[in-house]
This record gives C-alpha cells, sequence and structure tokens, in this order.
C-alpha cells in the first residue's frame, strides 16, 4: 500500500484525489492546507484519516510515503524543498516551480537527499501520447519535420483568480502555454533558436502567448496558448509520409490517428473512466516500488530542460514575474 498525502486541497486535487481512488494498493492518507476546514472537508469528502491545518504537519507523519504538491505555482519551490529536507518523496505540479534556478535547487535536493521527485507533467504518462511517441520514433511517418500544438480555452475573467493573477504566477504560458512546449520537446528536444510574443491584460499576464522553435535537424515546432478562446486544442506531429493527429484536447487526449500516404487511417483509442491522472500515479508507485529516485519516462533532466525553455520564451516574450 502507497500512503499519499496532498498538500493543497484545491481542484486539481479533486480530481487526482478522485483518480487515485481508482488505483490498486493507493490509500489517500493525508491532506494539508492553510485553513483546517478546508482540510476537513477534503478529507471527509474522500475518507483521509489524517487532515492538517498546516503544509508542516506532513511532516509527523513517519509512515506518510509520497506527497501530490498541488498550490498555486508561485508555492511549488517551497513546498517541495520542505518536503524534500524532511525527507518525504514528491509529486509536483506543472509548472515544476516559477523559474529555472528554483528547478535546480529542487533537482539538486532531491538528488542530495536521495529521495523521489517528479515533476506532475501527467500528459507523458498518457497512453495516447506514449502511442504518439512511438509512433514517431518508429519511422511511421518518416523524419518527423514540425510539430504544430495549440491549447487554449475561454477563461472567465476574474482578476484575483490564480489565472490572472500576476502575484499568483497567472497567465496563459505557465498555466497551459507549457502543454505544446512539452509535446515539442517530447517529439524534437531542445530546439536551436526560439521566438516568442505575448499579449497582456490589464492584469499584467500573458492573455495568450505564441512559440516558433527551430531545430538542428531543420524541424520546426508552431505553439500557442490563449485564455481567451476556446481552441481546437489538437497536437500535430507532421512527417515527410505522413502525420499523427492527437485528438483532442490533446494533453488528456483519449485518442491517436495515424495518416499514411495511400494508406486507410489507422485510429488507437485510450478510452478510459478517469480524469487520466491515475497513469502518473500508477507510475510514481512503481519508481517507488522499485527504489528509484527519479521516473525513466520524465527525468529531472527533462524537468529543468523544459522550465529553462518557459525562460527563455519568458524572456523572448518580455513576460517577467
Amino acid at each position: 500500500m502507497t500512503r499519499w498525502g496532498i498538500l493543497g486541497p484545491g481542484r486539481i486535487a479533486h480530481k487526482f484525489a478522485q483518480d487515485l481512488l481508482t488505483v490498486p494498493d493507493a490509500q489517500l492518507y493525508a491532506v494539508a492546507s492553510t485553513d483546517q476546514q478546508r482540510a476537513n472537508e477534503f478529507a471527509e469528502t474522500y475518507s483521509i484519516p489524517h487532515a492538517f491545518g498546516s503544509y508542516e504537519q506532513l511532516l509527523t507523519l513517519p509512515d506518510l510515503d509520497i506527497v501530490y504538491v498541488a498550490t498555486p505555482h508561485v508555492k511549488h519551490h517551497e513546498n517541495v524543498l520542505m518536503l524534500l529536507n524532511g525527507g518525504v518523496a514528491v509529486l509536483g505540479e506543472k509548472p515544476f516551480a516559477m523559474n529555472s534556478e528554483q528547478v535546480r535547487e529542487m533537482v539538486e535536493t532531491a538528488r542530495e537527499k536521495k529521495v523521489f521527485l517528479m515533476e506532475a507533467l501527467w500528459s507523458r504518462f498518457m497512453p495516447g501520447i506514449r502511442q504518439a511517441l512511438e509512433l514517431s520514433q518508429s519511422g511511421a511517418i518518416g523524419k518527423v519535420v514540425s510539430v504544430k500544438a495549440d491549447f487554449g480555452f475561454k477563461a472567465p475573467f476574474v482578476p484575483d483568480n490564480r489565472l490572472f493573477n500576476k502575484e499568483l504566477g497567472g497567465g496563459s504560458l505557465l498555466d497551459i502555454g507549457i502543454y505544446p512546449l512539452f509535446l515539442s520537446y517530447l517529439i524534437l528536444g531542445k530546439p536551436t533558436t526560439i521566438k516568442a510574443s505575448a499579449i497582456f491584460g490589464t492584469t499584467g499576464v500573458d492573455e495568450q502567448c505564441g512559440m516558433v522553435l527551430t531545430y538542428a535537424d531543420g524541424q520546426l515546432a508552431l505553439l500557442d496558448s490563449t485564455l481567451l478562446a476556446d481552441t481546437d486544442c489538437i497536437g500535430l506531429i507532421q512527417g515527410e509520409t505522413g502525420q499523427i493527429r492527437i485528438h483532442s484536447r490533446f494533453h488528456e487526449n483519449k485518442g491517436v490517428t495515424l495518416i499514411q500516404a495511400e494508406q486507410p487511417e489507422k485510429s488507437f483509442d485510450f478510452d478510459r473512466e478517469t480524469h487520466g491522472y491515475d497513469y502518473e500515479a500508477q507510475h510514481v508507485m512503481q519508481c517507488l516500488t522499485e527504489g528509484k529516485t527519479e521516473s525513466p519516462f520524465w527525468s529531472l533532466d527533462d524537468s529543468l530542460n523544459l522550465m529553462e525553455l518557459l525562460d527563455k520564451i519568458r524572456a523572448e516574450a518580455g513576460i517577467v514575474y
């Protein structure tokens, strides 16, 4: 049995908890909030035995195996370091932190303490994403020439909401632009050049961001994110002899279509009844069982590389926190 703690019982934590209930040998063991009543309500909803009104109290549970950190972006660095220094394994929500300097400190601490740490980039563990990667690497569409991905939804404008609040790390890039960027990194690796531009709203956050990445082998990535409109949210991997279409919304997709010249389209379906967080939870539990301190599928170096790319895009687009 893997005993899970949840730090920060917000909206995404509810989805994670609901999915964790479907995972064999997983137990929701503790929840911590800065508000005791909120912790109690979350604990009652999911029959969690320990509910705390401070994050530090999680460290009082010697049999706690891992904590899922689901606080606002700006708190990730502080929360993760507290747990790592207390010897507790961590699955930390994306973006891992606010910049690569913070991520580097988290990575160095985890490796020094020999404590498991992984960024909760749940898309990496979706069967559809894994299928798309396998197809692209197999030569099914020939040499990959481009990746196109978008992520947009029309968010209600509430200035104090974390999406529009600069003090909470708001904006489209860190919250949802990370997903198209992740897909390009997964398929094409690190780019040689980055061009980016952002549109800023009245609260100072980027409400839209566009990115153009080029690669040493002649490939191109066209990526964008927006909080102003519902977009197709499709991931398209274009090859010289075909394409891989990751169905909407690509970051949590339930299917992939392979399109090859003069061949019938081939569909791969990955229907599920969960939100999809159970895939990353199962992977984390396997890593813990095998004594690993980081994931072989989404390593700490991968997280650091992704955050370095986000830093460069922010600098190019003028996104400052």
